[in-house]
């Protein structure tokens, strides 16, 4: 039993600073964790329930809404119930439950990003053959990959991370994240195979952000050759590529931070850094996807004429 953890309480200080003008921050967290809620919800139901919208595309879309929508549930009730509490802790299993989540989340995103691209190539690039690689089948195949893909490489780590001997029970950030629980194991602790999971990971999700750049490539190359496949181009593609830009600047952002940043920042600004992807991408992906793609914009436009009238 050795290595077996005897730490069964975390406790999160990275909200210290903040407890003089908790209440105000709770509004205003409410409030947005309320309009993420909407936003993704209204999204996900236009698209379930309308079935115009029942193609590859916005079946994507949606998996992309149902995914914002896990990795804000495994923030921001927390958050709001820490914010009302004189103690700040966690469960040693909450923790690494709350890990996993964060971690899925952040890499199902780049899945279901890299499957969108996929989507968008065959659409684009390969139009007279879309329908026949794109199938119901071949489309759950993908949407399972996306999903899939990260719960087993995350379950794998965190169970990896629950057999470790911590010698301490202090987080200085929000949230539990694996990189910093594992810094909290004791002198001499065999973190070899995380570290081996760790870099597996990477590979296996810099080979998604290649994947990526490589159907950019070829859909520029389409698109500038006609007018309609640049038409198409910006109606499709535009969404997909600032939500994929917007994902990786603030979550390599945020990784450089946490392996490379200096401490000397006021903890406030170290918490927004922390928090970035679960503010920023919840909310706008859905706003972009929504005003931009023709067809969900004029099921909303349809919605509100009619409760206009």
């Amino acid at each position: 039993m050795d290595n077996v953890s005897v730490v069964r309480i975390f406790t999160l200080s990275g909200i210290n600073e903040t407890m003089n003008y908790r209440l105000t921050i709770f509004s205003f967290t409410l409030l947005y964790y309320c309009v993420i809620l909407f936003v993704n919800i209204s999204l996900i139901a236009i698209i379930i329930l309308d079935e115009n919208l029942h193609e590859p595309m916005y079946i994507l879309l949606c998996n992309f809404c149902i995914n914002g929508l896990y990795g804000t549930i495994g923030f921001y009730p927390k958050f709001l119930l820490d914010l009302l509490s004189s103690s700040q802790e966690i469960s040693y299993s909450g923790c690494l439950f709350q890990a996993f989540i964060m971690y899925s989340f952040a890499c199902a995103d780049l899945s279901i990003l890299a499957v969108m691209a996929y989507d968008r190539y065959l659409a684009i690039c390969r139009p007279l053959h879309y329908h026949s690689y794109m199938t119901k089948r071949r489309l759950s195949q993908l949407v399972c990959f996306s999903w899939f893909t990260p719960f087993c490489i995350f379950s794998i780590s965190i169970l990896l991370t629950s057999r470790l001997r911590l010698c301490g029970s202090n987080i200085q950030k929000l949230f539990c994240v694996n990189w910093v629980i594992l810094k909290l194991a004791c002198p001499g602790t065999d973190t070899v195979s995380n570290s081996v999971i760790a870099y597996a990971t990477m590979f296996i999700y810099v080979s998604h952000g290649l994947f990526i750049v490589w159907t950019y490539i070829h859909l520029i190359k389409t698109s500038v050759r006609s007018k309609e496949d640049r038409v198409k181009f910006m109606q499709t593609c535009v969404p997909h590529l600032i939500s994929l830009i917007t994902f990786l600047v603030v979550i390599l952002f945020d990784l450089m931070y946490m392996r490379f940043g200096s401490r000397n920042l006021p903890l406030s600004l170290q918490n927004f850094i922390s928090i970035e992807f679960l503010l920023i991408s919840p909310v706008m992906n859905p706003l972009i996807y929504g005003f931009k793609l023709t067809k969900i914009r004029h099921r909303i436009l349809g919605l509100v004429y009619i409760k206009g009238q």
